[in-house]
C-alpha cells in the first residue's frame, strides 16, 4: 500500500511539522549519525527514516489519529504505533549549558504531574524555586524603584516563558493528548527541539 504523504515531497514537510525542509532535515541528520538507520535485529522498519520522523511530527502537530495517519502512509496502525513510540525519544533536544540572555528558546523540559493540577500545586510538588513579583501592600501606595525595577525584569522573562508556552501549543498533541505513561514528557521534548529549529531558522 503506497503511502500518500513522504517526506521525499518537500512541500508536505511545512505543513506537518510547522519546519522547512532545510530545518527538518536537522532532526533527521542527527540519529542517522548516531546509527539508528542501520539493520536492526527483528521487523524491519516499513518507512524509510525521514518518513518516520514526519509521522512522528504529524501525529504531534495536527488533529489526526494513529489511525488516520498509517493510511496516509501507507502502513498499517500498529507499525505507525510503533514508530512514534520509539521515534519520539530521537527528537529530545541535546542538553545545553549556555544560551542567548534574549533567548526565546525552550531550555528546560520538567516531567509532568498526573492528573489535573494546577500551577501552584504543580510548583509545590516539582520542588521548583518560586520568583514572586512586589505588591503593593496598601492601595495607592507606591513601591521603591528597586522593586519597580526587578518587577519589570520579572514581566520580561515571565512574557517570553509564556510566549513559548502559547508557540508549543500549538502542537496539538499537547493540548489533545492521547498518550500513555512517558509519552507526553517525550512528546514535550521534542516539540521544545522543534520549537528550538524553527527560532534558529
Amino acid at each position: 500500500m503506497a503511502g500518500v504523504i513522504t517526506a521525499s515531497e518537500p512541500f508536505l514537510i511545512l505543513p506537518f511539522t510547522g519546519l522547512s525542509p532545510l530545518q527538518f532535515a536537522k532532526p533527521v541528520t542527527a540519529p542517522r549519525r548516531a546509527g539508528v538507520d542501520t539493520t536492526r535485529r527483528g521487523r524491519p522498519w516499513s518507512l524509510p527514516l525521514e518518513d518516520r520522523m514526519l509521522l512522528v511530527t504529524a501525529y504531534w502537530r495536527t488533529y489526526l489519529t494513529i489511525r488516520q495517519l498509517a493510511p496516509l502512509f501507507g502502513i498499517s496502525k500498529s507499525a505507525a504505533d510503533r514508530i512514534i513510540d520509539h521515534h519520539g525519544l530521537l527528537l529530545a533536544p541535546q542538553p545545553r549549558r549556555r544560551f542567548a540572555r534574549d533567548t526565546r528558546r525552550g531550555v528546560v523540559v520538567g516531567r509532568p504531574l498526573p492528573g489535573n493540577r494546577n500551577d501552584c500545586k504543580a510548583r509545590e510538588q516539582s520542588g521548583t524555586g518560586l520568583v514572586m513579583p512586589h505588591r503593593r501592600r496598601r492601595r495607592g501606595e507606591e513601591l521603591p524603584d528597586r522593586k519597580q525595577e526587578r518587577n519589570r525584569s520579572h514581566k520580561q522573562i515571565r512574557a517570553r516563558v509564556e510566549h513559548a508556552f502559547a508557540r508549543m501549543k500549538t502542537w496539538k498533541i499537547l493540548r489533545d493528548c492521547r498518550l500513555k505513561g512517558d509519552g507526553v514528557h517525550h512528546a514535550m521534548l521534542g516539540i521544545a527541539h522543534l520549537h528550538n529549529l524553527n527560532l534558529a531558522g
